[in-house]
């Protein structure tokens, strides 16, 4: 049987033995140091890449974490470039197999390609694959830990532009699901002193735990401003680990699990060394909810922001504790005056907070929707504002999983979309297919039928 493309171990004998026995052993034996929770909820992991005898410790704290009785689809694998820029991704489209001294793992090259499709943000630079460790030596922590290993999906990230690692994450977001498993690959600080290396990688670390980018990015500037001398970076895999900050939100736990650096292995030289830690991102089990108190917040957000337009204000930017209100989702606002439309205005992404969104989304309703004059300051009074609040897409393969009048569609094919809220089924007299077909032709101009080859997504609205 022909195997196909194998990208072979390249690193073997160099960052792990090349010898299959001594591997399983050493790896086993990393693994065996560490009594871990199993998280049956995990989303993703960040790990170390350096050599065994300086980060396998390390690394093994994250692979433990993994219930090994669940059934993962796929692996993706998010990890640095250290041989070349490509200001941009790669991510490996010719490969079908990665080889380890312990066997070969497969490559999910359906995926692969849908993500070169998706967006030109990823492409295939063969270079960029060829001799990177930071992908592979990941993978015989999974194969001892998992034994049969999920198809992976490897990309290598390599750019600093903060909107371009923004476009990774919109287009990895839907496969950031229960059914996926995401391994971020990222050594900490690199060539401080011992003690600078602790307090720098305290500050980075902290900030990871907060599951907020921006915190991450600031501490990194702040590091790297500091004068730490021989400080090169803080995290050499921070690309990686921004596109992954990018996917999560409030819905979301960062749990660090260990912290050493070089120093702790080999103490000869502590004038320079390199940090490791290793965190599991969980999710979190409750369901998306909204209280009395958060509903009546977002609806005096929206009455306001109208008002302040009309006074020729700005939206006011007040402080917002609550963490739903502060979760990244989607909102529709409209607006009715004696029971009829008056303006309808959504947005569909999770890039900004609800809060946020909903305050936008008030305002274009009264005075940027394009079927009606804007609202002025005699009708105010006469208005009544309604918001649909979405929760997070989830992507689904069959329409089977698509249920009407519970469920919003989403439906994306290239460049084009289109949505239908949930509660468009209860004002029409159409089937499951209809409903879909309609937004297929209607909302995402790719005709009736152009739906069964496209990427569909359903949610849930909670209106009010």
């Amino acid at each position: 049987m022909k195997l196909g493309q194998v990208r072979p171990a390249t690193q073997a004998n160099r960052f792990y033995t090349g010898d299959a026995e001594e591997l399983e052993n050493e790896v086993d034996s990393l693994l065996k140091q560490h009594n871990s929770q199993v998280y049956d909820n995990l989303a993703a992991l960040i790990v170390p890449h350096a050599g065994y005898y300086f980060s396998g410790n390390v690394a093994a704290s994250a692979y433990m974490t993994i219930d090994a009785k669940k059934e993962y689809k796929r692996i993706f694998l998010l990890g640095p470039s250290h041989h070349e820029w490509l200001n941009g991704a790669s991510v490996n489209t010719e490969a079908d197999y990665y080889a380890t001294p312990l066997g070969n793992v497969k490559v999910d090259h359906e995926t692969a390609i849908e993500l070169t499709k998706a967006d030109s943000i990823f492409a295939y630079h063969r270079s960029a694959h060829a001799q990177e460790h930071c992908l592979e030596v990941q993978l015989p922590f999974l194969q001892r830990k998992l034994g049969e290993v999920p198809p992976i999906v490897p990309i290598i990230i390599s750019t600093n532009d903060y909107y371009k690692l923004k476009r990774m994450a919109d287009v990895l977001k839907p496969y950031f699901t229960d059914e996926n498993l995401f391994v971020i690959s990222s050594d900490f600080s690199h060539y401080p002193s011992y003690q600078d290396a602790y307090e720098v990688d305290a500050k980075t670390g902290k900030a990871i735990e907060t599951g907020d980018v921006e915190e991450f990015i600031a501490a990194i500037e702040a590091n790297a401003n500091s004068g730490k001398r021989n400080l090169a970076t803080s995290a050499c895999g921070e690309f990686a680990i921004v596109t992954l900050m990018l996917m999560i939100d409030s819905r979301y736990d960062v749990k660090h699990l260990m912290y050493q650096n070089s120093g702790d292995i080999d103490n000869r030289d502590l004038s320079r060394v390199v940090g490791y830690h290793s965190f599991a991102i969980l999710r979190n089990n409750t369901s998306f909810a909204l209280s009395d108190d958060d509903k009546k917040a977002l609806k005096d957000i929206a009455f306001q922001s109208i008002k302040d337009t009309l006074d020729g204000k700005p939206i006011a930017q007040q402080p917002i504790r609550s963490s739903i209100l502060n979760s990244k989702c989607g909102a529709f606002v409209s607006l009715h005056k004696h029971g009829r439309l008056r303006g309808c205005i959504g947005h569909f992404g999770e890039d900004f907070a609800l809060h946020e969104i909903v305050a936008k989304m008030a305002r274009a309703a009264a005075f940027e929707d394009p079927r009606f004059m804007p609202v002025t300051s005699d009708e105010l009074t006469d208005i009544d504002i309604e918001i649909s609040v979405l929760t997070p897409m989830r992507r689904i393969q069959n329409i089977d999983e698509f249920e009407l009048h519970h469920h919003g569609i989403y439906i994306k094919k290239g460049y084009r979309s289109g949505t239908f809220l949930p509660q468009v089924a209860d004002e029409v007299n159409w089937t499951k297919e209809e409903f879909i077909g309609h937004c297929a032709q209607d909302k995402a101009g790719i005709g009736w039928d152009g739906w069964r080859d496209a990427e569909l997504y359903v949610y849930e609205a909670i209106v009010f």
